[in-house]
Formats: C-alpha cells, sequence, structure tokens
C-alpha cells in the first residue's frame, strides 16, 4: 500500500487555521471530535485516525499538519475505546476514601514519581456519591478496571482484598498487610518515640485520643502509646484513653472530657495530627496554655501541623515517599516483575513548639 497523498501537499494548515477561524469547531463547549479535526485539517477521518495511532500510509507533511490541528484543538481521543484496542490506557488510578489532608499529600508524591513514567494518573474519590463507607474500594475498582485504568493505588482500603481484577498496591490498609501488596509507616515505633518524647519531658499523666477503631495503624498507635508508658514504669490508666475517631466531633468531646477532669492529663498525644489541631483548638477555649499548661503530640506531619497554633510537634509518616513507592511497586507488577508483599518505611519525630516540660503541680 502506498503512501496517502490525497490532500494538497501545499497546505499550510498553522496559517490557514490563524487565517480562517471558521475552520475551528464553532462549539466553545464540549468535545473535539476526530471530525472537527478531520475538517481543520483538510483530509479525511481515516486520514487523522492513522495519524493519532501512528499507523503507517500518511505522508509526512500531511501528518505533520494533522498534528498541529490535534495540538490546535485539544483534540483527545476516546480513552475506553483506544483500551479496548491496545488493551492497556496508560492510566493508573489513584483510589482514595474522600480527598483530605492525608491523601493529598500521597497524592503530591505519586504525581511527581509519576514524572516520565508514561503513565497518567487518574485520582478517584469512591466515598463521593454519599455511598457505605464500608466496601468502598470494590465498587471503584469494578467501575474504573479494565477500561479506564491499568492497575491502582488503594488508600486506605475497608476490607481485605486477597484477588483484584487489575494489579493494586494497596496504601496503610484498614485491616494493615494481606492481600494485594502493601506499603505502610511504622505507626508501632512512631507512637513509641511520641511517648518518650512526652514521657522525657517529664509527663507522667498522658492521655491517648485513639484514631478509628478499624484501622489497623490506629490499634498499633496505641500499642505503642502503652509499651511507652510500661517501659517507663507508668501503669496505664484508661480514664486517660479516649475515643477520636479521626472525627473532629468526637475528638472535640473526647478532649473536653479529659481537660475538665479533676486531676487532668499534662499532654495528650493524638492518633493523628487533625485530631490534635482539635486538641490544641480546645485547650485554647478552656484556657489552658499550650505548651506551658498542656503539651499536645501528633501524628502525620500533614501542612496544616506546622501552621497551627503553636505549631504541632509531630510523628512524620514520609508520606510522599508513601506515595512515590507505591507507585514504583505498581508500574513494576504492570511490567511483570516481582514486588514485596509488604513495604514498611519509618517514622520520625518532629518537635515544634506544642510540647514542653510538665507543669509543676
Amino acid at each position: 500500500m502506498g503512501t496517502e497523498v490525497d490532500e494538497p501537499a501545499a497546505r499550510e494548515s498553522t496559517v490557514a487555521l490563524a487565517a480562517a477561524p471558521s475552520l475551528i469547531p464553532s462549539r466553545e463547549l464540549g468535545r473535539v471530535t476526530i471530525g472537527d479535526v478531520a475538517r481543520a485539517a483538510g483530509v479525511s477521518i481515516p486520514t487523522v485516525s492513522k495519524v493519532i495511532n501512528r499507523r503507517y500510509g500518511v505522508a509526512e507533511e500531511t501528518s505533520k499538519r494533522v498534528l498541529e490541528v490535534v495540538a490546535m484543538l485539544g483534540y483527545e481521543s476516546s480513552l475506553v475505546a483506544s483500551s479496548l484496542r491496545r488493551r492497556r490506557t496508560n492510566v493508573i488510578g489513584i483510589l482514595v476514601a474522600e480527598f483530605e489532608s492525608f491523601s493529598a499529600e500521597l497524592l503530591k508524591g505519586i504525581s511527581a514519581a509519576a514524572i516520565g513514567t508514561g503513565y497518567e494518573l487518574l485520582a478517584y474519590s469512591g466515598l463521593a456519591t454519599g455511598e457505605d463507607r464500608t466496601g468502598w474500594e470494590h465498587r471503584s475498582l469494578s467501575r474504573l478496571a479494565g477500561t479506564l485504568i491499568d492497575g491502582a493505588i488503594i488508600v486506605t482500603p475497608t476490607v481485605l482484598m486477597p484477588t483484584t481484577s487489575i494489579p493494586a498496591i494497596a496504601i496503610d490498609p484498614h485491616s494493615g498487610p494481606g492481600g494485594p501488596s502493601t506499603i505502610d509507616s511504622d505507626s508501632t515505633g512512631g507512637a513509641r518515640v511520641a511517648t518518650e518524647h512526652l514521657i522525657g519531658l517529664g509527663h507522667r499523666r498522658i492521655a491517648h485520643i485513639r484514631g478509628r477503631g478499624d484501622l489497623a495503624s490506629a490499634q498499633l498507635r496505641e500499642s505503642g502509646y502503652r509499651d511507652s508508658l510500661e517501659a517507663a514504669g507508668i501503669d496505664f490508666d484508661p480514664t486517660l484513653v479516649r475515643e477520636g475517631g479521626y472525627q473532629a466531633a468526637l475528638t472535640e468531646a473526647a478532649t473536653r472530657e479529659l481537660l475538665t477532669l479533676r486531676n487532668r492529663p499534662t499532654a495528650v498525644f493524638a492518633a493523628n495530627d487533625m485530631s490534635a489541631i482539635s486538641v490544641l483548638n480546645v485547650a485554647r477555649e478552656l484556657g489552658l496554655r499550650v505548651p506551658q499548661d498542656l503539651s499536645v503530640i501528633g501524628f502525620d506531619d500533614i501542612p496544616e501541623a506546622a501552621r497551627s497554633t503553636p505549631p504541632l510537634t509531630t510523628v512524620a509518616q514520609p508520606l510522599h515517599e508513601l506515595g512515590a513507592q507505591a507507585l514504583g511497586m505498581l508500574i513494576r507488577r504492570l511490567d511483570g516483575q516481582e514486588v514485596p508483599r509488604h513495604v514498611q518505611l519509618p517514622t520520625e519525630l518532629v518537635i515544634r513548639s506544642s510540647t514542653g516540660p510538665a507543669p509543676a503541680r
């Protein structure tokens, strides 16, 4: 089959488009179609299809002209149609229950690591429709797998997923390691360091605001807190532990209970930064000074931690690195390589202004 040259070779497409606005689709809203590209470039629809799908049989000058029009009009071929033809979309799905500070930081790490990989990213919130929280990841995968995404990074999935329809990596799954390959941070070790920091400042009555009871990482943080108390010879006091559930309303109520006790705690270790920031707000409302009257420490090191008043001492998870490594693991799986079943990254204490020596009693 010869090279297609039926279009006038002398046509100067860029000049023609600039000089003849009528060649550009009149509708400013809506999707640009392959027919729009064909009309603007003065070629047939099959010719445009050959060019964008990199098939042989189109003259170099014609191909160049079509690509100029594609770029000028912002034409995108159908992702679903392309995936059906090629069985690949080169798109990776980032599935989250909801968009909040923790998932946003993971997304930043994933996005930075995706540069130069040849993959595009699709961020999808599984609870955007207000459906039941449990099992959102199964619903998300069933909607996206196969035609829209080649693989998925699932952030804090709620249920164990022994198998998935496409390659998947789970970040900080609720049930802990299991199912697809997982990656998380050292929650137990981080909680120990946080509690040891407070003990080293002379605190003995250290309260703990728990995270969500169904999250393995929250359970591990409470375990690390209790381990450090025991190692320091401090009796565990169940009256100093309250449910926060990573929810502002629950955390605020729990903090009021703790800080109005006759023998209130001198320090609070919260299971995440947003809970710790809620503790700071309640302490301020009650007239307690931080850290002079109360020390507060969180977990995660989201951007809000450094901007709180006072800046929050916390245990930093390497959130960007978690996202970047999850992406690398998934791409290796997509390439047919073996990846570890579980990867755990270290945490680090970040000391700011919300912790200080225990007040004299």
